[in-house]
């Protein structure tokens, strides 16, 4: 078995800036939720892929919140980072923050939890390399990714009990 060499967190950092456009938004001027998750999962996956060094794929979306609008003609900017790898899997947190450069304010609007996983040509899990935490928020963001994990097994472990029942 090859043994990967840890990475910090800020070695795989990603911050990417949209300006929201009439076509990202709803009939009340608010960027769609929607376009916020496909923006969402690329600033993740470019996490996954910096860090592995691999070809990543979305396993899960665990958890989207969506704490304030976005509306026409801010900016949003997306910052993700990965809170810890497990054998073949990441956890990645991305943030998006609303900033209005008129007004030159920013407001986080949204958190967004996701997996990835690395994988070979034939699609097959590969394993990736652990997080070295190094600033008091990244070793707090480790811990709840372990926290976060153990409830996303526990969960597909109890549905799948329940499927066995029907």
């Amino acid at each position: 078995m090859q043994v990967l060499t840890a990475k910090c967190p800020s070695d795989s950092l990603v911050i990417m800036t949209e300006l929201v456009l009439p076509n990202d938004t709803n009939q009340l001027g608010n960027l769609l939720g929607g376009k916020l998750m496909h923006l969402v999962d690329i600033a993740a996956a470019l996490v996954a892929m910096r860090h592995a060094g691999r070809v990543c794929v979305t396993a899960s979306v665990d958890e989207i919140t969506f704490l304030e609008p976005i509306k026409l003609g801010h900016v949003v900017q997306l910052r993700a980072t990965i809170n810890r790898a497990f054998r073949s899997s990441m956890e990645i947190t991305v943030e998006a923050y609303r900033q209005d450069p008129l007004n030159n304010t920013e407001v986080h609007a949204s958190t967004a939890y996701l997996t990835f996983v690395a994988i070979d040509q034939y699609g097959k899990p590969l394993q990736v390399p652990q997080v070295e935490p190094q600033t008091p928020d990244e070793k707090q963001r480790y811990e709840e990714a372990a926290f976060r994990r153990e409830q996303r097994l526990r969960h597909r472990e109890l549905m799948n009990e329940m499927r066995k029942k029907d």
